[in-house]
């Protein structure tokens, strides 16, 4: 769900409206070049056959109407970013500003798009969608990592994030678009729904066409196949564990997005967040039950420092874009509302109520809903502190949804304290938050040590912020120790927490 860094492609499909979309700008957009630190070697790595980058006119991505191969010295960000082969615009916010970046990893970089009807990814000049990227580490492990994008990003958004870590472990690395990018993502498609379907394919079809490449490259099959990715590219693990498992040795879903026909999704705990933060922030008489109904909605006590912040650049971007992919018919003839209009204004979706409206709008949702019955392992983690997807209604109903369709042997579940949304808000706030980029990288390995036999994951507790560490060990360390709370059925309960 994290905002995206382009805008706007020419509708198709559905009749152009008036756009009144608004600008956005990341304040806390992070530093993009790192000092760079040396890769360790990857463990169980073997050279690719025939050396440096042998073979790579005779590789082809199956169904790519575009694609583009380079020989690498560099294909972590360390070199990337110099060389032209990913886009810092579009990792940008994402990571702490001084999360390191491993460096020696040579091999083949493949670009390319699969063919589509909209043009709303500019990289490379291509002006077309279903653009992905493909990276093959001359070193490697056996293993592909392939992810979908945060927000509305574009295929470079997880490159620091995700990318530079798995290929300094001697995975293949590949993503996707998702087919659509920017902030008028709605527009793609022709019936409400679309946009977002098409991501849950491009991933499979990017999964598919990338297995074939990595079989090409190193003349066998990967001998596992991960899906990971954080806010939307985490509700695709999702829904590719649900839908595709055989595809997939397993995942980590990072903050995923939980979208379900009955709610709570973002349709419905948005919309309380813009009706009462304004009374709330203005102080008076109607301030403390402003906030009152700003917990009740799932913003947790104590997150209150990043309401002004997540008021100003996500809440109500986020509302009416995906409130416009979903339910364009709710404003009329204008497209994607109002910014920041006021409660009680026409069409303003801070009055927007979800389970009021016509049956085809929770058609649509259904139509990318989740069910919860995974067929694969999943990790799924999610900071406390999230406010953009508030964990009580995202990964805390997501985790019940698992278990109450008989999965729950195949998930671990790990709430991490004072973890947010937005990785790039911990240099904002160094006393208050800890990054989640660390906590990912442990439930990744311990994902790893669960497939190859060697110990089940912790099971599902809240990973307690350690006491005293100061901000590099926060930065590169998150132990999945046994934290004293513990999960039940439909309930979590917390030292000092209510239940959800």
């Amino acid at each position: 769900m994290l905002p995206p860094r382009t805008a706007t492609a020419p509708p198709r499909g559905r009749p152009r409206r008036r756009a009144v979309l608004g600008a956005l700008s990341l304040a806390a957009a992070c530093s993009l070049v790192p000092a760079p630190a040396a890769a360790a070697p990857a463990a169980g790595a073997e050279a690719a056959p025939g050396g440096h980058c042998a073979g790579r006119a005779l590789l082809r991505v199956p169904g790519a109407a575009h694609q583009q191969a380079d020989c690498l010295d560099e294909l972590t960000t360390a070199g990337t970013v110099a060389s032209g082969h990913t886009d810092p615009a579009d990792f940008a916010g994402l990571t702490p500003k001084d999360l390191p970046t491993p460096s020696g990893v040579p091999g083949i970089q493949i670009d390319g798009y699969f063919p589509d009807t909209s043009t709303t990814n500019t990289n490379h000049g291509w002006n077309h969608d279903a653009q992905f990227v493909i990276r093959l580490p001359d070193r490697w492990n056996g293993g592909l990592v392939v992810s979908g994008t945060p927000g509305n990003r574009e295929q470079h958004a997880n490159d620091r994030a995700i990318s530079d870590w798995v290929l300094a472990r001697g995975y293949a690395f590949a993503a996707t678009d998702k087919g659509n990018t920017g902030l008028a993502f709605h527009r793609d498609g022709r019936r409400p729904g679309d946009a977002i379907a098409e991501w849950n394919t491009r991933l499979t079809q990017l999964t598919r066409a990338a297995r074939a490449v990595v079989a090409q490259r190193y003349r066998r099959a990967p001998a596992r196949t991960l899906a990971t990715g954080l806010s939307n590219g985490g509700y695709l693990v999702r829904w590719q564990l649900e839908n595709h498992p055989e595809l997939y040795d397993g995942g980590v879903d990072w903050e995923g997005t939980l979208w379900r026909s009955d709610g709570p999704h973002l349709l419905t705990f948005l919309p309380p967040a813009l009706r009462h933060y304004p009374v709330y922030a203005a102080g008076g008489p109607g301030a403390e039950n402003a906030l009152r109904a700003l917990h009740q909605a799932g913003y947790p006590a104590g997150s209150e420092f990043l309401w002004p912040y997540h008021h100003q650049v996500y809440w109500d971007l986020t509302q009416r874009i995906y409130r416009e992919e979903l339910d364009p018919g709710y404003d009329g003839a204008t497209e994607a509302g109002t910014p920041f209009c006021a409660s009680g204004t026409p069409g303003c979706d801070a009055d927007y109520d979800y389970a009021t409206r016509p049956a085809a709008v929770r058609r649509a949702v259904d139509r990318i809903a989740l069910t919860g019955r995974i067929g694969r392992p999943l990790i799924t983690l999610q900071g406390t502190l999230d406010v953009l997807l508030p964990i009580s209604q995202d990964s805390d109903v997501y985790a019940r949804m698992v278990r109450e369709a008989g999965r729950g042997a195949l998930l671990r579940y790990y709430r991490i304290e004072d973890g947010t949304h937005t990785d790039s808000l911990v240099d904002a706030f160094p006393d208050r938050l800890r990054p989640m980029v660390p906590c990912h990288r442990s439930a990744f390995e311990a994902l790893e040590r669960w497939l190859t036999g060697k110990g089940l994951p912790p099971a599902d507790h809240t990973v307690r912020r350690p006491v005293g560490a100061d901000a590099a060990t926060l930065l590169t360390s998150c132990p999945l120790g046994r934290g004293s709370s513990s999960w039940t059925t439909g309930r979590w309960h917390a030292a000092g927490g209510t239940p959800s």
